[in-house]
């Protein structure tokens, strides 16, 4: 009998495991250095202590995906997500070395982080076509939002039905226009937001769980 109720009790635990929903995965993309590790970092530590991965201004800091997996955000209202937030290199339609040398990178070093930033943005783009479930575009809103990589990327995500919330980022600077994003993109929620002093962060964090829950 014990054989049997063993049996029964494997079956159950495996059935359960392969019915169970899988956390919403949302990933955060953008052109290079328009704020994707800052904010991941802010939305962690805010809601787990911990943050997801080092900032640099030299671009292409990150260049793999990084998660940090069962982070939940509560609204004002009382709803939550669990989500994972999946950081992503800065995708572009170019990676050239000697946009490292200007930092003071070696070439050696300079080389190798151009071969990783491409290799990063071909990750970046399958997690897209098959993992994501929601996506945050960030852009840089002191930067031209009408990029070829911006029309590409949104028209990407809107081809898989993916919800998504562009924030406009850097508002905290003097030359910042996120109105020119609304403008670009009126057909999507634009939250302007500083990553830097965290204005307006507690209204992305009411968007995402409206959208993405």
């Amino acid at each position: 009998m014990n054989i049997f109720v063993q049996a029964k009790s494997r079956v159950s635990r495996f059935l359960a495991a392969f019915f169970r929903k899988r956390r919403t995965r949302i990933g955060i993309y953008g052109p290079p250095n328009a704020g994707k590790t800052t904010l991941a970092n802010r939305i962690a530590r805010d809601w787990t202590g911990e943050a997801v991965g080092p900032v640099s201004e030299i671009p292409h800091e990150t260049r793999r995906a990084m998660r940090k997996q069962d982070v939940t955000i509560t609204g004002n209202n009382g709803s939550s997500i669990t989500i994972d937030i999946v950081d992503t290199p800065g995708v572009t339609t170019k990676i050239d070395y000697k946009e490292f040398l200007e930092y003071g990178v070696g070439k050696d070093e300079a080389v190798l982080r151009a071969r990783e930033a491409t290799e990063g943005v071909a990750e970046a783009m399958h997690w897209l076509r098959e993992d994501i479930d929601g996506v945050i575009y960030m852009l840089d809103s002191t930067e031209d939002p009408f990029l070829q990589v911006n029309i590409m990327m949104i028209g990407i995500i809107e081809s898989r039905k993916l919800p998504v919330i562009i924030a406009a980022n850097k508002i905290d600077l003097p030359d910042a226009t996120p109105q020119r994003i609304r403008s670009a993109f009126p057909q999507h929620p634009v939250i302007s937001i500083s990553c830097t002093d965290g204005k307006n962060i507690e209204e992305l964090y009411e968007q995402m769980v409206y959208h993405f829950g």
